[in-house]
C-alpha cells in the first residue's frame, strides 16, 4: 500500500509547473511518467508499448494461447495545479494487482492502460485517450491533436491502431471519489452504478470596449457586467434543480485593462446531472438566460457545445461482481453515482465497464491537498484481487 502511494507521489514530480502538479496531454513531463510506469510494468511481467494516441499499455499474458482481455486503467494527465492521485492512482493500482499475481497466469489477458488524456485541459476536449481505445477519434479532433502526437514521437495517422479488439472482457477503473460522500458515511469504498451526464459549452459575450473614464454608465455595453449577471443566474438555476451542478470555471476578459470597459468575455459552462432530460432542460434554461441578459444589456452572446455526454450506467454484471468482492472482504457495500466524468463512461460504449471509488479525505480533489488513505488502498487491492478470482472462476 505504501508502495502505491509512494509511486503516485513520484509520478507527481513529473510536472509542467515547478512546485505544482500540472501535466497535460502528451506534454514533456509525460515521458517521465511513462518511463517509471514502464519499469514497474516490465518488472511485473508485462510487455509494454505506447499506442499512437499516447496511451501507455502494459499487457500481462494469459495462461492460454488465445483469450479475451480485461482492461484496468485510468488517466495520466491532470488539471492545472492538481493533486497526486486523480487518475494516476487507478493505473498504479492496476500494476500493483498484476504484481500480486506473482507470475501466475489467468484464463484471460490483463492490460493495464494509462490514458494519455481525460481532463480536456490542453485542447478543451476531454477523453482523448479513452476515445482512441474505442475508435472514436474523428478527423476534426485528429487534426487538432496531430502536432502534439508527432512531437511526442508518435504517428497521428496510426491512431486507429489504439482501438481495442472486439472480444474484450471488460474494463475496471479504480478512482478516488473526488467528493465527500464516502467520508460522510465512514466508508472506504463505493461501487459506482451510474456516471452522470454532462454538457460542456463555451460562451462568448460581446459588447463594446470603450474608455472607462469618459463613457457614462447608462451608455455602456460592458460584456463583463453581462457575463457576471449571467454567472449569478447559473448558480441560482442550478441550486433549484435537485441533483444538478453547474459551473462557470473559466472567464477570459478582453482587452483586460483596468481603464477599458470589457468588450468581450469568453466563459465556460459545465452542467451535470444523472438524468439526461433534466440536464438538457437546465442547459436550455441557462442559454435562454444568457440570451435575455445579453439583450437587456445591448450585448450579443454566442455559444459552442464542446461536449454532450449522456449519463452512463455501469455494467450490471461487473457491478454485482464488485459488490460481492467488497462484501466478501468484510466491508460494507455502498452503491453510488459519480458526478464527475471518467474514462469508464467512454469505454462503456465499447465493452462492459465498472468503477470502484476510494474515499477522498475532506472530499478534496483537483487540488494540491488531494489525498488517499493507505487503508483504503489496501481495501481496494483486496477487492481487486477478489474480483479477479471470481472472473477467473467464470472463465476457467
Amino acid at each position: 500500500m505504501n508502495d502505491v502511494l509512494a509511486r503516485c507521489r513520484l509520478l507527481a514530480e513529473a510536472t509542467e509547473e515547478p512546485g505544482f502538479i500540472t501535466r497535460t496531454f502528451l506534454s514533456e513531463p509525460m515521458h517521465a511518467v511513462h518511463a517509471h510506469l514502464r519499469g514497474w510494468m516490465e518488472r511485473a511481467g508485462m510487455s509494454v508499448f505506447t499506442d499512437h494516441a499516447g496511451n501507455l499499455r502494459g499487457l500481462y499474458p494469459s495462461a492460454r494461447a488465445s483469450s479475451p482481455r480485461l482492461f484496468i486503467g485510468s488517466h495520466l494527465d491532470t488539471v492545472p495545479r492538481a493533486g497526486a492521485f486523480d487518475g494516476v492512482l487507478g493505473v498504479v493500482l492496476g500494476v500493483a494487482l498484476i504484481e500480486r499475481l506473482d507470475g501466475r497466469r489467468l484464463p484471460f489477458e490483463i492490460e493495464v492502460i494509462g490514458f494519455s488524456e481525460e481532463e480536456g485541459v490542453r485542447f478543451g476536449l476531454p477523453f482523448i485517450g479513452s476515445r482512441a481505445l474505442i475508435g472514436d477519434i474523428d478527423d476534426q479532433l485528429l487534426t487538432m491533436i496531430a502536432d502534439a502526437i508527432g512531437a511526442f514521437g508518435l504517428v497521428p495517422s496510426r491512431i486507429d491502431e489504439a482501438r481495442a479488439a472486439d472480444d474484450a472482457l471488460g474494463y475496471l477503473e479504480f478512482h478516488i471519489e473526488q467528493g465527500p460522500v464516502l467520508e460522510s458515511l465512514d466508508l472506504p469504498l463505493g461501487v459506482v452504478e451510474t456516471i452522470s451526464g454532462q454538457n460542456r459549452l463555451a460562451l462568448l459575450f460581446e459588447g463594446q470596449a470603450n474608455h472607462a473614464g469618459t463613457t457614462p454608465m447608462n451608455l455602456r455595453q460592458d460584456a463583463l457586467a453581462g457575463a457576471a449577471e449571467w454567472i449569478g443566474a447559473v448558480e441560482r438555476e442550478a441550486r433549484a434543480v435537485a441533483g444538478a451542478v453547474a459551473t462557470v470555471g473559466r472567464v477570459n476578459v478582453s482587452p483586460g485593462a483596468s481603464n477599458v470597459i470589457p468588450g468581450s468575455v469568453a466563459t465556460s459552462l459545465d452542467v451535470r446531472h444523472a438524468e439526461d432530460a433534466v440536464r438538457h432542460d437546465l442547459v436550455t434554461r441557462l442559454l435562454r438566460c444568457a440570451e435575455q441578459t445579453a439583450a437587456d444589456r445591448c450585448l450579443t452572446v454566442s455559444w459552442e457545445q464542446r461536449l454532450d455526454q449522456a449519463a452512463v450506467a455501469m455494467d450490471s454484471i461487473l457491478v454485482q461482481m464488485l459488490e460481492r468482492a467488497v462484501a466478501s472482504s468484510g466491508r460494507p457495500v455502498h452503491r453510488m453515482s459519480s458526478g464527475a466524468g471518467h474514462d469508464a463512461m467512454i469505454v462503456a460504449r465499447r465493452m462492459p465497464a465498472a468503477m470502484l471509488f476510494l474515499r477522498s479525505p475532506g472530499g478534496i480533489s483537483h487540488h494540491p491537498d488531494e489525498s488517499v488513505l493507505a487503508e483504503d488502498v489496501a481495501a481496494a487491492l483486496e477487492v481487486g484481487e477478489r474480483f479477479l478470482r471470481e472472473l477467473e472462476q467464470r472463465h476457467a
